[in-house]
């Protein structure tokens, strides 16, 4: 008589029961739950009542090609759907995950495969979650019989430890990001090696949304005539132009068309490198109004024959953002009083005073580099009360200049039936017969 059992690597169900003689078992997907414990008990019950009846046949009933023999090798594991929904994963192999290479093992072979794909800096920063995470923790386990489980847990660990500046723990966002290659790395190993990928039914935590924080043009201003006079340039670019960080830092002097007056965004600084602009959409030609261009002919002055780079230091090398803001931003901006933020938030900024100015979304959307005006709104709108009123005052306005002086027909009827119900008004008597006599 055929059972129904939990694997112990990963806690998911399979049928265990005999065919003509020999013993068979199929891996199912479902979790151990009573509720799919109960399907797929149901699902066995079937199963042997046409082994009784002599009806079975296995290729039909599991939806495989073939039944699996004995002592031969099985192909790689699929995904089939029984007669009575039940996904399972056909052939016995789904049963032997643990013959697998260890995860560092295939995690060092996985880098070297795809590296091909990322940019250098992605490739250092995946160097360090895989190196510095990942693999002192999962490194020595077959990645086979890596379990939902010691995901679980591997993520309770890290999300006790310290976040930024030693406070508190790992953000969900961060979370999310030394998990996306675990992730990665299991999904393929469980379809080249032929077992269930633990992370299956593992869904990424919840990243709370983060409002913007642009500086009003007031503020914009009281920083221009605040900050020292050797990064004024560099604010007045960064604050009207919607440059990222990278590319501001990156931007260099073959990029400046002065007769056009055109910003050329072709590359990135990125962690100690030029790089490819974040996405295809990224390189753009900014539009230089007047205070920028008269900022960069200024800056020219300063750093054109010192560097490529337009904005770099005494040795001609690009900003360092940390340096810039532990010793630039963050003092300007508590010696002003002003709410601490991050420099990107000089980004924000242009983009809602080209909105606040009336420039034409599609126009702004090319400057900011986005596909399309639809970040543009859903970021940005409540900034711009011009343009995006929530108030209903716009609507108003327009229902008053176009009905003004009417009546709605139902006000109309109700004016009607009260003057109907009054009593008729006592007719005026002239003015001398209603005189008292002298």
């Amino acid at each position: 008589m055929g059972s129904v059992r939990a694997r112990r690597d990963n806690g998911l169900l399979f049928l265990d029961f005999r065919f003509q003689g020999r013993r068979s078992r199929e891996q199912t997907l479902l979790e151990d739950t009573p509720a799919n414990r109960k399907k797929v008990e149901k699902m066995l019950a079937t199963l042997e009542a046409q082994i009784a009846a002599g009806t079975f046949v296995y290729e039909k009933f599991f939806g495989t090609k073939q039944r699996p023999q004995a002592g031969k090798a099985v192909p790689p594991v699929q995904v089939a759907a029984t007669a009575q929904g039940v996904q399972v994963l056909t052939g016995e192999a789904a049963l032997t995950s643990k013959d697998t290479p260890t995860f560092a093992a295939f995690a060092q072979q996985w880098m070297r495969d795809h590296e091909v794909e990322w940019r250098r800096s992605h490739i250092k920063v995946l160097r360090s979650t895989v190196d510095g995470h990942l693999v002192p923790h999962f490194g020595a386990k077959p990645v086979g019989s890596i379990t939902k489980a010691d995901i679980l847990a591997f993520r309770t660990k890290l999300a006790s430890l310290p976040g930024r500046a030693g406070s508190g723990g790992l953000s969900n966002k961060r979370l999310n990001g030394i998990l996306a290659p675990l992730r990665q790395m299991l999904n393929e190993a469980a379809e080249l090696h032929g077992f269930v990928s633990p992370v299956t039914t593992l869904k990424p935590l919840k990243v709370r949304k983060t409002d913007v924080e642009p500086f009003t043009l007031d503020e914009v201003e009281l920083m221009l005539k605040t900050v020292r006079p050797d990064y004024h340039d560099y604010f007045s670019v960064r604050f009207l132009t919607g440059l990222r960080t990278g590319e501001a830092h990156g931007l260099k002097w073959k990029y400046v068309d002065f007769d056009k007056r055109l910003i050329l965004v072709r590359e990135t600084f990125v962690l100690g490198e030029d790089e490819y602009t974040k996405t295809d959409g990224s390189q753009r030609e900014i539009h230089m109004t007047p205070v920028v261009h008269d900022a960069l002919k200024r800056q020219h002055q300063a750093t054109g024959q010192l560097s490529e780079y337009v904005f770099c230091n005494r040795e001609g090398k690009p900003l360092d953002n940390k340096n810039f803001t532990d010793r630039v931003w963050i003092p300007l901006l508590r010696h002003l009083g002003l709410k601490p933020r991050r420099a990107y938030q000089m980004r924000h900024t242009a983009a809602t005073l080209w909105l606040a100015s009336g420039e034409a979304p599609e126009w702004i959307a090319r400057q900011l580099g986005h596909s399309s005006t639809e970040m543009l709104f859903r970021v940005y709108s409540r900034y711009v009360p011009n343009l995006t009123r929530q108030d209903g005052s716009a609507i108003d306005r327009l229902l008053a200049s176009r009905f003004a002086g009417e009546t709605p027909p139902a006000a109309k009827a109700e004016s009607a039936a009260a003057t109907k119900a009054q009593p008729p008004p006592v007719p005026l008597r002239p003015a001398a017969l209603t005189q008292a006599p002298p």
